[in-house]
């Protein structure tokens, strides 16, 4: 006669080993991600929006919206980037307006100048229309939270710099320095403030933070012997210009002349 007890208990062990096995077997299995879907979600004004929801951000809405639209300033023609191959009416304004501003503040903390102000043309996101001048256009020309830098750089980075422009043909914006490319490609007539670059003289150059770490193979401002960081945004730079005037200067003036 076959004793069942005996025989239930060998099976429950036996259960319980084929368990042990199996759980200690996938421990030490590797998992590895071989594919990965997903699919766009596009946001529109179709989709289907909650009362309570909408409730509550419309008054933070409409305080935003009347913030940003409110009337600053006159910009008397279209200011964009296409105007020149070196240089462009708006870059003109961006570099004027930042060095002035940025002096400002540069000079209140430091009791320095700064002589000139670099900044790179495809950080200029939007043209400044003509007509009425909003908060709002700072933001879609300046939408980047990139601030203001101050660069202390031997003469010799300055030349770096002109350099830097003959060879890549893109009109930066730029105030404060002005040379002519000769034959050759060559520079000559290199001024800054209106005088000659000396190599050992050391100039205080406004820039934004992307570009003084090597922003746009810039390695040149990576150069300098010190750094002022003046936490202050662009954007609030053109604000607070556009705060400050009525109607908006189209700056022409040559800064590099080609021969």
């Amino acid at each position: 006669m076959v004793n069942l007890k005996k025989y239930n208990d060998v099976s429950k062990l036996f259960v319980i080993f084929l368990t042990f096995f199996f759980v200690a077997s996938c421990s030490k299995q590797n998992y590895y991600v071989t594919k990965i879907e997903g699919k766009r979600i596009p946001i529109t004004e179709k989709e289907i929006q909650v009362p309570q929801i909408e409730n509550f951000i419309k008054p933070y809405r409409e305080h935003i919206n009347k913030d940003l639209d409110s009337v600053l300033a006159y910009c008397p023609e279209t200011l964009d980037k296409s105007t020149g191959k070196w240089q462009t009416t708006i870059g003109n304004l961006m570099a004027d307006v930042t060095l002035m501003r940025g002096n400002t503040v540069f000079q209140a903390r430091e009791k320095k100048s700064i002589d000139i102000c670099l900044l790179n043309s495809g950080g200029i996101r939007s043209i400044l229309p003509k007509g009425n001048v909003t908060a709002r256009t700072a933001f879609e020309i300046m939408p980047f939270e990139n601030s203001l830098v101050v660069i202390a750089l031997k003469g010799e980075q300055i030349l770096e710099m002109v350099d830097y422009f003959i060879a890549e043909k893109k009109p930066h914006s730029l105030a404060g320095l002005t040379f002519t490319i000769g034959k050759n490609s060559l520079p000559k007539n290199i001024l800054v403030q209106g005088k000659p670059v000396e190599k050992e003289t050391i100039y205080y150059v406004g820039t934004n933070d992307y570009l003084s770490n090597g922003g746009d193979n810039m390695n040149f401002l990576k150069k300098g012997v010190q750094k002022f960081d003046l936490d202050y945004k662009l954007r609030n730079i053109l604000i607070d210009y556009f705060k400050a005037v009525d109607t908006i200067p189209v700056i022409n003036d040559v800064r590099i002349t080609v021969e």
